[in-house]
């Protein structure tokens, strides 16, 4: 349950370092939120003028029997009215505005942040925790700067001036009418306690549903194969009912709240009408002020329970705020070289020089590893799983940093090569190919990059991908769902192969590239492979110890550390770790061999 309360509600409900922060997101569009302002105050001191046009109506020409009067005081009431509500429309357009400008900005600003952090960071935080901070934390800063700053300042003019109006009109009958304040504020203090641990509750059901959802949604396979639908919905009942439950008592406390103001503000109006009616009879007080104490006592209860409102706003835009800053202050652990050195040709010599690393400070995965191969060498990496050879692919294209030894290209530490530059250099075929949404040839040719279709379709027969594609119904123009959904795995990892070879790397990492395809397939990708990886250097990192017996050399890490290299036929002449692997997986073959 630990990394769900980083969704709740915590800290202080007004923070300043936050709010200067968030400050600065304004100042970009500070001559609109200046002009919001203005339009706002106008519009709450339009608000007061109704009530006293109303004084002046009853008492000069009601009271009088002024019908012209009383016609001219109804014209410019409803002129008051109208331009109220034009002053409204605009100060309501310019804020939202303001506001989903001011989304646009902050969802880019996270998104480009995003794209700099380091591989480690996304191995820590689930991506539907990511989501959640461009979506919904975002969605609740917008309703801080359209609903809630500014409006405050609009209710709490509003309430200074209906105060200074009643006191000036009869500070006696004003008094009569604050009097019962203090209940308006222990009920508010009691509704802000109790919808604040509500909403946390609200908060953590969200996100162990959204947990919940994503983690079945992408696993539906296995969910299906092991016929745990029922079990699953069971548990997702059961946070469905969670948050339901959640949502109810905060339904409640707000349904107990709004019309507990309304009562002590029917109480006011009682008092009002008892105190000043005897003043009226008493001729102390007129009728017109006394229907204007009614009208602005209606008005005064109004911001107050608004701005009950607006403390939840502000409190959890606090809270939204500082899990985007915290994300926003994440520093990458991979930066690029403060003067990066961008060679003009890359030939592909790679060396290892006493590189060690570990994900874990405790725990190891690679120890002192010294390994050099020369430009356009094929070498193939084996091992166990979890000997490190997948993190070997890792530390060369710096999606982690060494923390010891170093990794040169061409001499040149990578450290200090142009990120894009090395990254664009190497070319990494994964076992897993993710496809983006968009077409085949998109995917291939991966946007903005200076591929026309000739290129796509060579890169595309040279792997043996372009019958299959060919056969689909729109060509290297046919859709790709999400994920690749609709394609064979080994259809995939085709494309994935394509993708890699159209763009000319010098370096070529093939990471179990063909574990998941068939026989046949896969020897069409070798039959590729032997002239696709001519003066290139290569990668390969296999299970299968039938797809590498041809490399140059062939390395045999083992927790961590190289045991053994060689080629193929000296590696099992030496009868160690290499010849195990492949006495597990050719056990008839060896035996045929040694007869």
């Amino acid at each position: 349950m630990n990394h769900y309360h980083e969704e709740e509600i915590l800290g202080k409900a007004y923070d300043g370092r936050l709010a200067r922060r968030l400050i600065k997101y304004l100042y970009p569009y500070r001559r609109v939120v200046a002009v919001s302002i203005f339009l706002l105050l106008l519009l709450s001191g339009l608000r007061l003028v109704g009530p006293y046009l109303s004084l002046i109506a009853i008492d000069r020409y009601i009271m009088t029997g002024d019908p012209d009067g009383l016609a001219r005081i109804a014209l410019l009431f409803l002129f008051v009215l109208l331009f109220q509500f034009g002053v409204a429309i605009a100060q309501t357009y310019l804020m939202n505005w303001t506001g989903q400008k001011i989304m646009y900005d902050l969802r880019m600003e996270i998104f480009a942040h995003i794209q700099k952090l380091h591989m480690a960071y996304f191995d820590r935080n689930p991506v539907g925790r990511l989501i959640t901070r461009m979506t919904t934390d975002v969605d609740v800063l917008n309703e801080l700067f359209t609903a809630g700053v500014v409006s405050i300042f609009g209710d709490i003019f509003t309430l200074s001036g209906i105060v200074l109006v009643m006191l000036w009109l009869d500070w006696r009958l004003a008094l009569v009418c604050f009097s019962v304040v203090p209940l308006l504020f222990i009920a508010t203090l009691v509704f802000k306690i109790k919808v604040r641990n509500s909403y946390r509750w609200v908060r953590r059901s969200v996100a162990r549903i959204n947990a919940f959802l994503q983690e079945n949604i992408t696993g539906m396979s296995v969910v299906q194969i092991f016929v745990q639908e029922k079990r699953k919905f069971q548990q997702f009942e059961e946070r469905n009912s969670e948050y339901l439950l959640a949502n109810l008592q905060s339904i409640f406390y707000y349904a107990v709240f709004y019309p507990l103001v309304n009562v002590i503000g029917v109480v006011a109006i009682a008092l009002i009408l008892w105190y000043g009616g005897n003043q009226v009879l008493g001729e102390i007080l007129t009728l017109g002020a006394l229907v204007a104490f009614i009208q602005y006592s209606e008005r005064f209860y109004k911001p107050i329970s608004d701005l009950s409102e607006k403390f939840g706003i502000l409190q959890s835009a606090m809270a939204s705020s500082e899990r985007i800053f915290k994300l926003l202050d994440t520093e990458p652990e991979i930066v690029p070289p403060s003067q990066p050195r961008r060679p003009a040709e890359i030939t592909g010599r790679i060396e290892f020089a006493n590189v060690s690393f570990a994900y874990k400070d405790d725990t190891p995965v690679l120890k002192e590893i010294d390994l050099t191969v020369a430009a356009g060498e094929k070498v193939a990496i084996v091992g166990a799983t979890g000997a490190g050879k997948s993190t070997l692919i890792n530390l060369l294209c710096r999606f982690y940093d060494v923390q010891e030894g170093e990794i040169r290209i061409d001499g040149v530490p990578i450290q200090d090569l142009d990120l894009g530059l090395l990254r664009q250099s190497i070319a990494v075929v994964l076992q897993d190919t993710f496809l983006f949404r968009g077409s085949i040839e998109e995917n291939i040719r991966l946007w903005g990059r200076p591929l026309g279709r000739k290129d796509v379709e060579r890169a595309a027969r040279q792997v043996h991908a372009h019958p299959f594609i060919q056969d689909l119904p729109g060509g290297y123009s046919t859709p790709v769902a999400e994920r690749g959904a609709g394609l064979s795995v080994g259809q995939k990892q085709l494309l994935a192969f394509a993708r890699a070879l159209a763009h000319h790397p010098k370096l070529l990492v093939l990471d179990e590239a063909t574990s998941s395809v068939d026989t046949e397939t896969e020897l069409l990708i070798q039959e590729a492979l032997g002239q696709l990886m001519k003066d290139r250097t290569c990668l390969i990192i296999a299970h299968r110890l039938s797809t590498i017996q041809n490399c140059d050399r062939i390395i045999v890490l083992h927790k961590g550390e190289i045991q053994e290299q060689g080629s193929h036929f000296d590696l099992l002449k030496k009868r160690g770790i290499y010849y195990k692997l492949y006495q597990l997986q050719y056990k008839e073959q060896l035996t045929a061999l040694h007869a």
